[in-house]
């Protein structure tokens, strides 16, 4: 029988493990799905050992491909569909947990309708932050991108990641993720961009929680070395790229010469504890918008 719906995981030494686990206790009929997971050159082999054991008494069928060669995200996504065997595919990111038991029926469901050929579930956060050294990123987040459906709705593409979405996969034979972008950053942004113009995107409230959040120091180096695909997401989607603030933003800083002596402040308040929360989000926003004022350039 072949599954109506592959869930494809790529992941890059995260251990997928509780996401996993969420979704082994899924409500779904037999032979509806399949899993599909990727180590994206990780190169370890206690995680590989870990996951094999997990997935082992899983009620649906599940491979494990693994790779030694770090591909990146976009090459990963298209190796994994191009392996995939169901008509809709699922990309969920391994730091990712599931809290509700008809997760995976409901993207069924919205699969066999036939009005949508992209459909973006958002994503939630756990109250509170378990690591203090997490809280800016927690609370940059909840602040940005933890949306209902109905307010994504409004903004379409502007507002989808890959990290919980469900595709034709028809759409990602024609549209594939672009291997440009290296690195962290924008490639899920420029494909939803691209395919939104000629396919039917459909925002719903199914979210997934995430997990992975990063310290202060991860964000900022993200951040830092990212320029090049905000570039790139820029050149390819002007139209979309125009509608964040950040856009703004960047093209004012591109206008001030010698901006970027002001990075040393911005990096202090960013990781300072005392300094209040909305002071350290904004500083980190301009750290970015620094370095990519200068990537344009």
């Amino acid at each position: 029988m072949t599954p109506i719906l592959s869930i494809l995981v790529p992941f890059h030494r995260d251990d997928p493990s509780i996401l996993l686990e969420s979704l082994a206790r899924q409500r779904i009929e037999d032979g509806s799905v399949e899993l599909l997971l990727m180590d994206d050159g990780t190169d370890d082999d206690g995680l590989t050992r870990r996951v094999s054991k997990v997935v082992e008494p899983f009620p649906f069928p599940v491979r494990l491909i693994t790779s030694r060669m770090n591909r990146g995200r976009s090459a990963t996504r298209n190796a994994l569909q191009a392996s995939s065997t169901a008509d809709w595919v699922l990309f969920l990111d391994a730091d990712m947990r599931i809290d509700h038991l008809h997760f995976l029926q409901t993207y069924l469901d919205r699969s066999q309708k036939g009005d949508c050929d992209i459909v973006f579930g958002g994503f939630t956060l756990e109250p509170r932050p378990h690591d203090r050294r997490t809280q800016l990123h927690h609370a940059l987040s909840r602040s940005s991108d933890c949306m209902s459906a109905e307010v994504r709705e409004r903004k379409g593409a502007q507002h989808v990641a890959s990290s919980n979405l469900c595709i034709r996969k028809s759409v990602l034979q024609a549209q594939p993720f672009d291997p440009a972008f290296e690195g962290w950053g924008w490639e899920d942004s420029e494909w939803a961009a691209r395919v939104a113009r000629t396919h039917r995107l459909c925002h719903v409230d199914n979210p997934a929680v995430h997990l992975g959040l990063e310290t202060a120091e991860t964000l900022l180096d993200r951040f830092a070395m990212s320029g090049g695909n905000y570039r790139r997401f820029v050149d390819t989607q002007p139209a979309l790229a125009r509608r964040f603030p950040l856009y703004r933003i960047v093209k004012r800083l591109e206008s001030i010469p010698g901006h970027e002596i002001f990075r040393p402040a911005l990096r202090r308040l960013v990781l300072s504890r005392a300094t209040p929360m909305r002071a350290r989000i904004f500083a980190l926003k301009l750290w970015r918008a620094s370095h990519y004022a200068e990537a344009m350039l």
